[in-house]
């Protein structure tokens, strides 16, 4: 073993896995480093925490480490970090299981060398190393769950015996399964004969790959194709096949234990600049003759502590965490909250008075006495929109838009009623995004953003629908009113033959005009306000033909039924126009709708590889930039298909 010297300094991480003549880089996450080291150094293990990354190390046999010296960086930012045997600590889990074949094939000399074998292994590996072993032939026996146990290891590797039969594919499978899912699992296979069960190659493979496993194959005494599914497997866990004979298992088996016994631990700092959660991990080790280096592509882990905390360095204590269930809990209490004060404010049909309730109020009224006023749910209400009064009047500006926006709509509510809703809806539209956010705040922020805009968009949509039929019927209505007056009716009551024969919104809207001449405002300007409301043009038209019909005479029945004509006209031709542009309107809003649209997804699917773009200063940028190219993509788009007729 070679001299090893430790002292704190910085450090991370790097490894190469050689694949033919090719290098190809490791994702630590998903593939580890073979045990092996004997031809350079390599990361066998990496675990990431709140405090930092832990990385276990493999150093070539030949190679002197001056741990003091230890060089770490992050994505070529360096890192803190302390450097040590990985014996001298159990700060990560390491385990090695022992699969060993017990068919017939191995009687003899080979069973006495695999026994010996494995008890070298035991006598070299290090202390904290958790050891396992199963044996296969015709069944497959867990015969030893991982411990540190070294005397009842030699005992179970002792008592091993032979029977029929090699189910190698299973006994890797069940291997596998010992090995558990915590720290660095290693898998070292002795086998001298093929697998005689049904099961596929492929699933022994996939299990490895998937349980992330280290796998050494020892193949003892096979050439040709026999050595093929044991290569295959070992490139599954990033390992190697040893080929030995029965003279060499021993040394195979000791060089296993060995490579365990030199890896160095390196406990280092993700740099504060470093926000992904991959990146590649280089780490210098400098050896008596020259600087050895390991590099590798891996998840450095999502959940760390920040810069402030990291700055500590690696003794610093993490402060306590709130676990995630309590943020649900949090944010569904409030939610819950929310929606009870809303069904408060909810004014209850009142129930029918009892006779003894009716004489009682009777007598405290006429006794003088007043009766102790009752919190209800329409007194609350009462004060919430006597509140939002108070609001609106110092602000005139604001009741005004809401009061024009609410009319457009055609919408019963008042100014202080609408406020209070959309306050409501707000409120509610941030509680829903914490939820489905699992607590971002930038989530929360985009869900309370859409509720602050999503009603008054609503308002908008609904008035420019309800202008949109009130322009389509207006030359029914024209029409209609043409006939009236051409039937001997005032223009008064061919308005009141609207109201009860026409359709909405119109029907609504000349009800207003009639409510509004009885309470003494002219015709004229009750059919003006009408044109107001809805903006309508056309509606003006009729409005000033029917002023200077008033002034100068003439028949007002012709009038309209020519204005009425000139409408329809201008209708057909509007909704000619539509139906050509349409290609044009769909294609705007397919272009300017998808980005923000897959930006929206992406923040909810994938937040983590979305995020630089809204805390880097070239991501705000592009972000800016973006928006910016977007906007005038739409402007001039907009321009292109907005045809006035």
């Amino acid at each position: 073993m070679p001299r090893l010297t430790s002292s704190p300094s910085t450090t991370l991480a790097r490894h190469v896995l050689r694949a033919g003549a090719l290098a190809t880089v490791l994702l630590l996450g998903t593939a580890p480093a073979a045990l092996a080291a004997d031809d350079g150094p390599s990361i066998a293990h990496v675990e990431s925490s709140r405090t930092g990354l832990q990385v276990l190390v493999n150093v070539p046999a030949d190679a002197t480490v001056d741990l003091s010296g230890v060089a770490v960086t992050v994505d070529d930012r360096v890192a803190e970090s302390e450097a040590r045997l990985a014996a001298t600590t159990t700060d990560v889990r390491r385990t090695a299981v022992l699969a060993i074949d017990t068919s017939n094939s191995m009687r003899g000399l080979r069973f006495a060398a695999a026994q010996s074998a494995a008890l070298a292994f035991l006598d070299a590996v290090p202390d904290d190393v958790e050891v396992g072993v199963v044996s296969f032939a015709g069944e497959v026996s867990p015969l030893l769950e991982p411990t540190t146990d070294r005397d009842r290891a030699r005992e179970v590797v002792g008592a091993l015996s032979l029977s029929r039969q090699t189910k190698l594919y299973d006994g890797v499978l069940a291997a596998a399964d010992m090995a558990g899912t915590e720290g660095q699992r290693t898998l070292v296979v002795l086998s001298d004969g093929a697998d005689t069960t049904d099961t596929p190659l492929a699933d022994v493979t996939d299990a490895i790959t998937g349980a992330e496993l280290i796998v050494d194959v020892v193949s003892l005494d096979q050439t040709g194709s026999a050595v093929a599914p044991l290569r295959a497997m070992a490139k599954a866990g990033s390992g190697r096949v040893v080929t030995a004979d029965s003279g060499a298992l021993r040394r195979a088996f000791a060089r296993e234990a060995d490579v365990l016994a030199r890896q160095v631990l390196v406990t280092a700092q993700v740099p504060a600049g470093v926000t992904a959660t991959e990146a590649t991990v280089a780490v210098t080790l400098p050896t008596d003759t020259g600087d050895l280096e390991a590099r590798a592509f891996t998840t450095i882990g999502s959940d760390r502590a920040p810069a402030a905390t990291a700055a500590a360095g690696p003794a610093a204590e993490p402060g306590w965490a709130p676990p995630a269930w309590m943020m649900y809990a949090g944010t569904g209490a409030l939610g819950v909250g929310l929606v009870a004060v809303l069904l408060l404010l909810v004014p209850a049909k009142p129930a029918p008075l009892s006779a003894e309730t009716v004489v009682t109020t009777y007598t405290d009224t006429v006794g003088g006495r007043t009766p102790a006023p009752r919190a209800d749910t329409e007194q609350a209400l009462a004060q919430a929109t006597h509140a939002a009064t108070e609001v609106l009047q110092r602000n005139k500006s604001l009741d005004a838009r809401i009061s024009q926006r609410l009319q457009s709509a055609g919408s019963d509510l008042k100014a202080a009623e609408w406020l209070l809703l959309h306050t409501a809806i707000v409120v509610g539209a941030g509680v829903l995004g914490l939820l489905l956010g699992t607590g971002s705040l930038m989530i929360g922020l985009l869900f309370l953003a859409l509720g602050l805009v999503g009603p008054w968009i609503y308002l908008g949509v609904r008035g420019s629908r309800r202008r949109k039929a009130f322009d389509t019927s207006l030359p029914d209505t024209l029409q209609l009113m043409s006939g009236s007056l051409a039937a001997g009716l005032s223009l008064a009551q061919s308005v009141d033959t609207i109201v009860r024969e026409g359709v909405e919104p119109v029907a609504s809207e000349f009800k207003r005009v009639l409510i509004e001449t009885r309470l003494g405002v002219p015709l004229e300007d009750a059919l003006e306000g009408v044109g107001e409301r809805f903006e309508s043009k056309d509606f003006a038209w009729v409005v000033m033909a029917i002023k200077i019909q008033r002034q100068v005479g003439g028949n007002l029945a012709e009038l309209l039924e020519n204005v009425a004509g000139t409408m329809r006209e201008r209708e057909y031709m509007r909704r000619q126009v539509a139906a050509l542009a349409a290609e044009g309107k769909l294609s705007a809003w397919v272009l300017g709708g998808l980005p923000p649209a897959f930006l929206l997804y992406l923040v909810v699917a994938n937040g983590d590889y979305v995020h630089p773009l809204f805390v880097t200063p070239i991501g705000i940028a592009m972000l800016i930039g973006a928006g910016l190219l977007l906007s005038v993509g739409v402007f001039w788009m907009s321009r292109m298909i907005k045809v006035e007729v």
